[in-house]
């Protein structure tokens, strides 16, 4: 291990990689028991999603390890990228669970591609910094609303849309304790914050009688959803915005997940190029193909990494003990169908704050950048799709840029745009 990673080189050593390794595991564990829940909701098969979430995370860090092995870094299926697939295709859209993995599928393979060329850091530096931050607060605002009428904190309403629910449901209360725990944990600097507030409602939910209790442990259940893509609708023109969407939300996630990773783990050199990026990027995509062909939404590198780089994680052997510790979630399949939805609804309201907190960061003086990145923010819930708020902020966008005379973009702005528009009006 130390002659393949050169511990020695990055200044750390097996101990040391083992202890991130589980650091980073136990900030990002939560995906194995929402993304079941979040794709179910879409149609998919609970626990052939659980199996394959496992497995493609697994193999995902594995690729990470052994080819970009100078990244410590997770990768598991990305929320938001879920609940879009469940909630905007499959639900929205009336897509099937086959016919959306066909859309992953091929929205990973453009990235695979895309990953192998010089498009790659030209799409990266052309997308407005101002639209990247508003986009990722918009998803996080989507998880907030569903992970609210999953814990049954609101209820539709003929006339106001939506109202206040049952605030006398206990699982309610319970899940409202969950995400309160979640938070407390967080500012003590408690590792697993997300999973232990998770488990620790649950087993207070069983103990009363609120929830039913199925086990811990079993052979893991099979994956009904390996290779069942359907790439007929994928490749048709009505997919077009879904697979835009998808490999959008991929593309730019992990590259600002990959620069706030190599920001913290000292990998941007003197002339501001970071380190083995291609490596990282090309990982991220062939672990979005095999997702799909597994049965799960998007994987994609998780920023919860940060934690095993904090804790002195610098090579792939990081990687390589999330993968392994993956693995091992293969058998805990019971006790993620004894979790109420209530209490998986609080990470997801959890998970929303770490998305708009970013929002701090726009250029509010200029109304002409802050404008379309609100948009994006508001469209997103309001509309109950992800694509509709991506597609809204870059026509806007593109209109305030014209209107003021300022068109000395990035064509990559007018070519968004216009294909938005045209989405829109063929819709």
């Amino acid at each position: 291990m130390d002659k393949y990673f050169n511990y020695r080189k990055h200044k750390t050593d097996f101990k040391t990689e083992v202890i991130a390794g589980v650091s980073t595991f136990l900030t990002m564990a939560y995906i194995m028991f929402l993304n079941p829940v979040i794709l179910a909701d879409g149609g998919f098969d609970f626990g052939g999603v659980f199996t394959a979430t496992a497995l493609a995370s697994a193999l995902a860090c594995f690729i990470a390890a052994f080819y970009a092995r100078t990244w410590p870094v997770g990768l598991a299926p990305g929320m938001g990228i879920n609940a879009f697939v469940a909630y905007g295709v499959c639900l929205g859209m009336n897509y099937t669970p086959a016919e959306a993995l066909g859309a992953v599928l091929v929205a990973g393979v453009v990235f695979l591609i895309i990953s192998l060329t010089p498009i790659r850091a030209w799409l990266i530096n052309s997308i407005p910094k101002s639209l990247k931050l508003g986009i990722g607060a918009g998803i996080g605002l989507f998880l907030a609303i569903i992970g609210f009428q999953l814990m049954g904190l609101t209820s539709d309403n003929p006339v106001v849309l939506v109202q206040l629910g049952d605030l006398s449901n206990p699982l309610l209360l319970l899940g409202a304790g969950a995400f309160i725990s979640m938070i407390v944990m967080e500012k003590m600097k408690i590792k697993g914050n997300i999973i232990i507030g998770i488990i620790a409602f649950s087993i207070i939910a069983w103990v009363f009688g609120f929830a039913k209790f199925n086990g811990v442990a079993s052979a893991p259940p099979p994956m009904t959803h390996l290779f069942a893509f359907d790439l007929g609708a994928a490749l048709s023109a009505s997919m077009v915005t879904v697979i835009f969407t998808l490999f959008f939300i991929d593309f730019f996630d992990t590259a600002g997940t990959l620069t706030s990773v190599a920001n913290v783990s000292g990998k941007i050199g003197p002339n501001g190029k970071i380190e083995d990026i291609d490596k990282a990027m090309l990982s991220d995509s062939v672990s979005t193909v095999a997702g799909a062909v597994m049965g799960t939404s998007t994987v994609t590198t998780y920023v919860e990494s940060a934690a095993g780089v904090k804790a002195g994680g610098r090579t792939g052997m990081t990687s390589l003990v999330i993968g392994i510790l993956f693995l091992g979630m293969l058998f805990f399949a019971p006790l993620a169908t004894s979790l109420p939805k209530e209490v998986d609804a609080a990470a997801l309201i959890y998970i929303s704050t770490l998305f708009v907190r970013g929002i701090k960061d726009i250029e509010w003086d200029d109304i002409g950048e802050a404008g379309p990145a609100v948009l994006a923010m508001i469209a997103m819930p309001f509309t109950y799709s992800i694509s509709n708020g991506i597609a809204l902020a870059f026509v806007s966008y593109a209109a305030i840029k014209i209107c003021t005379g300022k068109t000395d973009v990035s064509p990559a702005i007018w070519v968004i745009a216009i294909l938005s528009l045209v989405s829109f009006l063929v819709a």
